[in-house]
């Protein structure tokens, strides 16, 4: 005996045993994939054949399986019931729990074969190998530019639009770029995190310690 389950129609059970036996007589004719029973390769089958009957109640997307419907379902419902043991966030899907986790455990596993940079998700790593291969997939309708990830070719977007959706709560001044807002609010703090190396001289942006080192070095400006 393999646990305590009862069912009421022997299919049931015999469907059930082979959880414990391993077997799988249900084969799929296009990959090697087997299953425990025809309901479970009937589901599988539609992967292949792109056939989405599941359909959501809520909204008009459909799925292969009734699994993804269950998952899709709680975005409506609001249902998390994958909960962090580290902070108060919960998740609707155990593997978003499983990639969240990554930021208090550190782990890195997807390594970039170029260089010695690691990264939490497939997708950021995705984003990175564009670097290398110089790939810049998402272009300017406006114009000639193209770019490497979707949220730069937002932000170059602005350039047209003249949108500046980053206000100044010090001033009426706003701002194109949340870094540009960053930057603007040490005018206002009298922040200057950028220190020379060489004298006490320190500086608000980047650039002007970059400027201010020429003083140092005699370099002049290419």
């Amino acid at each position: 005996m393999h646990c305590q389950k009862s069912f009421t129609q022997s299919k049931g059970l015999v469907i059930h045993i082979r959880s414990h036996t391993g077997e799988k007589p249900y084969f799929c004719v296009h990959c090697p994939k087997s299953f425990s029973c025809a309901k479970s390769l009937q589901e599988h089958t539609r992967i292949h054949t792109g056939e989405k009957n599941s359909r959501c109640s809520q909204c008009p997307k459909s799925f292969t399986t009734s699994k993804q419907l269950r998952v899709h379902m709680r975005i409506h419902t609001g249902e998390k019931n994958y909960s962090c043991p580290h902070c108060p966030k919960s998740f609707n899907h155990s593997t978003t729990l499983v990639r969240h986790l990554r930021v208090h455990t550190g782990e890195k596993p997807f390594l970039c074969d170029q260089c010695e940079k690691s990264f939490a998700l497939p997708g950021h790593l995705k984003k990175h190998l564009r670097i290398h291969s110089g790939e810049k997939p998402y272009s300017c309708s406006l114009c000639e530019s193209s770019f490497s990830r979707s949220d730069y070719l937002k932000q170059h977007l602005r350039v047209h639009t003249g949108e500046k959706p980053f206000p100044c709560d010090q001033c009426e001044k706003s701002f194109a770029l949340r870094s540009d807002l960053k930057r603007h609010l040490r005018v206002h703090s009298g922040e200057k995190p950028y220190s020379c190396s060489l004298c006490v001289s320190s500086f608000s942006g980047s650039s002007s310690l970059k400027k201010h080192l020429r003083i140092h070095t005699g370099d002049k400006p290419g």
